[in-house]
């Protein structure tokens, strides 16, 4: 178990990549701090915990930097500290998108 010990924040645990993410880290001895804006994201924490695994969820937007700075409060809370940080969240920009003209909030959600 190469993560055994480790505490890990990974953000979009409510589906897809960031799910599965959270699952594989916990198979491997992780603790984990789930953090999705989403409800889907509890269901996430019940299966790693039915697997046997350690894990809390926390809703946060994390293009706002008070939820993201509260998710790792609640990381430091909880299991005192954080060992690994797997940054998923986000949007995809149309492919029109013009980068340079985006404003930076727009950017922050990427």
């Amino acid at each position: 178990m190469r993560l055994q010990g480790k505490v890990a924040l990974i953000t979009g645990t409510g589906s897809g990549i960031g799910r599965a993410t959270a699952l594989r880290f916990a198979a491997e001895g992780a603790q984990i701090v789930a953090v999705d804006i989403a409800d889907s994201n509890e269901d996430t924490v019940t299966e790693v915990q039915r697997a046997g695994g350690e894990a809390i969820a926390v809703h946060a937007d994390v293009s706002d930097d008070a939820d993201v700075a509260a998710a790792f409060g609640r990381a430091e809370d909880v299991y005192g500290g954080l060992d690994v940080a797997f940054n998923n969240a986000g949007i995809m920009l149309d492919d029109d998108t013009d980068a340079i003209a985006t404003g930076e909030e727009t950017i922050d959600r990427t």
